[in-house]
């Protein structure tokens, strides 16, 4: 399976709560929702349709999970929300029990079991395992170099502070730009790939 990171991201590298004003106050966020006037089905809509049409499995950190949890069952009907619940998702959490994961087809996988079990999906046959959000996930993703394509969903404003999903290891990680594609509205939907020659 490949791993596929999907982000919405500021100029100023933040991914915190860019879908609701309560999706994620840490630290005093007050900017919560600051994607939405920048979306537009075609492009930021196109971007994650391509991504889930792609997807075999999701896989969340504990928040993004919940807050996926929270919405997409009782927008059954729907036909993305139809594929985001019947899809089988993991979430990687150390707080969550098993009698929690009321989402359908979840499986949890402790923190601590993460990187090696994420190795183990990602050298078995199948398709797209997707990462949304899950910003402290997609760091160690990222620093492990645990990824096959990052998917930077990049909105024209400025957050002033707030979580990124960058590693701060020290480490060089180079990539490859594959794609990029602009909307109208200035949000650059870029595609990279771990560069073949790092």
């Amino acid at each position: 399976m490949r791993i596929v990171i999907s982000e919405f991201i500021s100029l100023d590298g933040v991914v915190q709560a860019p879908g609701g004003q309560e999706e994620d106050r840490d630290g005093g966020f007050a900017h919560g929702g600051w994607s939405h006037p920048f979306f537009d089905p075609e492009v930021v809509g196109g971007a994650f349709a391509d991504a889930t049409a792609k997807a075999e499995a999701l896989l969340f950190g504990r928040r993004t999970w919940q807050t996926m949890a929270g919405a997409w069952p009782e927008r059954a009907g729907d036909p993305f929300a139809d594929q985001m619940n019947s899809l089988p998702k993991y979430v990687v959490t150390d707080t969550l029990g098993d009698s929690d994961l009321t989402w359908e087809n979840t499986t949890r996988i402790p923190a601590a079991e993460a990187v090696a079990r994420l190795r183990e999906l990602r050298e078995t046959p199948g398709g797209d395992l997707v990462v949304m959000g899950s910003p402290t996930l997609v760091r160690t993703l990222l620093s492990e170099d645990l990824f096959d394509e990052l998917r930077l969903i990049v909105m024209p404003v400025l957050v002033g502070g707030g979580k990124t999903i960058f590693p701060a290891d020290g480490g060089l990680h180079t990539l490859e730009l594959v794609s990029t594609v602009t909307s109208k509205a200035g949000v650059n939907v870029c595609t990279y790939r771990p560069a073949a020659d790092k």
